[in-house]
């Protein structure tokens, strides 16, 4: 299993994302994870993205969507 997809929740049910995949965010990049990418937040939602830096504002595309993350690439 990948991390994010691990976990259950009392109701059966999962948080819905408040990004989709192929969408286009305005975000800035907040702090950078262990491997080196990016981490931006949409509504508390955790966005990784390669090729960043923190303080960086940019545009980004939604590449594939788990349950606890996201990630996306620079437009």
């Amino acid at each position: 299993m990948l991390r994010g997809e691990v976990g259950s929740y009392e109701d059966g049910s999962a948080p819905t994302a408040p990004v989709e995949v192929g969408s286009e965010y305005d975000v800035t990049i907040e702090d950078i994870s262990q491997k080196g990418d990016g981490i931006a937040r949409i509504k508390g939602f955790v966005i990784f993205v390669p090729d960043t830096k923190a303080g960086d504002q940019t545009k980004i595309q939604v590449d594939k969507v788990l349950r606890r993350f996201a990630i996306a690439h620079k437009v």
